[in-house]
Parts: C-alpha cells; structure tokens; sequence
C-alpha cells in the first residue's frame, strides 16, 4: 500500500465526520462551522504527512488531502444551504 493510499483518505473521512456533525448540529449557523472543519482538516492532514517522513510525493499527498477536503466541504455548504436559505441573509446584511 502506498503512502498516498494510506495518508489521503483519513483526512477525507474527518471531514466527512465534521461536515456531518456540522449539517446535524449547527443548523442555519454551519456557516461559521464550516471553515473551522476546513481548519482542522488542514491541520490533520500537515500532521499525518509529516509523521510518515518521507519527503517523496508530499506536496502531491497534501493537494490530493486538501482537495478532497474542498470537495467535501463545499457539497456539504451547497446542500446545507439549500436546507437553509435564510442562512445566507447574514452573510448580505
């Protein structure tokens, strides 16, 4: 297994996690949540590449953790924001 297959989709799961607990709990707030799953993601993602030390293929690892993070999360906001409508009103006023 290569070290791309196994760094990769932990940090898509998390923020397949966060995105969920944000759609469950945070309602016509998720606005404020999103960008702080975004945030951990990223920081998940420095923490696993830098634990497997190995310095071939970082960069390619990390666009493909954080790309699949903004895949996630920006379906996550288009669904939530359907869901929500009136959410958007906070970010206009």
């Amino acid at each position: 297994m290569s070290a791309r297959s196994r760094s990769v989709p932990p940090v898509w799961l998390a923020a397949l996690v966060g995105a969920v607990l944000v759609g469950s709990f945070a309602g016509d707030r998720f606005l404020t949540w999103i960008p702080v799953v975004a945030a951990a993601a990223v920081l998940l993602t420095f923490v696993i590449q830098l634990s497997l030390q190995r310095k071939e293929g970082l960069v390619n690892r990390i666009i493909a953790s954080v790309g699949g993070v903004l895949v996630i999360l920006a379906v996550t906001t288009v669904v939530l924001v359907l869901l929500y409508p009136a959410s958007l009103d906070r970010l206009i006023a």
